[in-house]
């Protein structure tokens, strides 16, 4: 089985090309995901960075498993492929947008958790994390669909309250929620119905993926002392 290294191989650019657009791909996904606090990063970014002097047509996509072969070997990170859910309201929906935004990554840890704790670990966003826990955990409970009012009923229980600009801990509380949106965490949509427009909060593919689903259900099964069916995406 051909490795990525060597797919490269087929086109007509030298070697110090090719590690040039590579470290350019890791460079862009590495600065991106700081600088964003996370958010996925779509696989077009990643093609513009390659397709900016070459036309092979074929070409991002074997830089890009380069790219990825190198994060993790050389940094310890996996570039993790994700596909955009649609939401329940808009499953019949599609488009040539919807498909050419489709794919995004992520890049996740797989150091172990010790040395990810004294090297990488930034413990001034923790409590970000345990916030984005606890509202997923939320959603995930409720079957991964819950109303906009809903969901602030049960956040204020626990004392977070949707006008809170200055939490001592969290800050603006809103733009914490809007955060996980923007981190694909979850997707937001309006449904009509009898009252009017109703939004909805839905967990988004970052939520279904694989290793943070597990941590999810692992967490709420940790609180509540038994097992959680998962939710799976559609």
């Amino acid at each position: 089985m051909a490795t990525a290294n060597e797919d490269l191989s087929q086109f007509d650019i030298s070697a110090e090309e090719k590690d040039r657009l590579v470290a350019e791909v890791i460079r862009y996904v590495l600065f991106k995901t700081q600088q964003n606090s996370g958010c996925p990063i779509k696989r077009d970014e990643l093609t513009q960075v390659v397709t900016r002097n070459y036309r092979q047509r074929a070409l991002p996509a074997s830089v890009i498993n380069v790219a990825r072969e190198k994060l993790l070997n050389i940094f310890g990170y996996e570039m993790r492929e994700l596909q955009r859910c649609r939401s329940s309201t808009n499953q019949g929906r599609s488009s040539q947008q919807s498909v050419a935004d489709a794919k995004s990554y992520i890049i996740t840890s797989k150091l172990s958790a010790d040395v990810y704790k004294k090297y990488v670990e930034d413990a001034s966003t923790s409590h970000l994390t345990g916030f984005a826990f606890v509202v997923i955990s939320i959603v995930y409970l409720a079957g991964g669909r819950m109303e906009e009012e809903t969901l602030w009923h049960h956040l204020r229980r626990l004392g977070l309250i949707e006008t809170d600009e200055n939490h001592p801990v969290l800050g603006n509380i809103k733009q914490d929620l809007e955060a996980l949106v923007q981190q694909r965490y979850l997707q937001k949509e309006k449904a009509n119905g009898p009252e009017g427009n109703t939004l909805f909060y839905e967990l988004a593919e970052r939520a279904l993926d694989g290793p943070v689903n597990e941590k999810v259900k692992q967490y709420i099964s940790q609180i509540v002392q038994k097992d959680v069916a998962p939710v799976e995406a559609d």
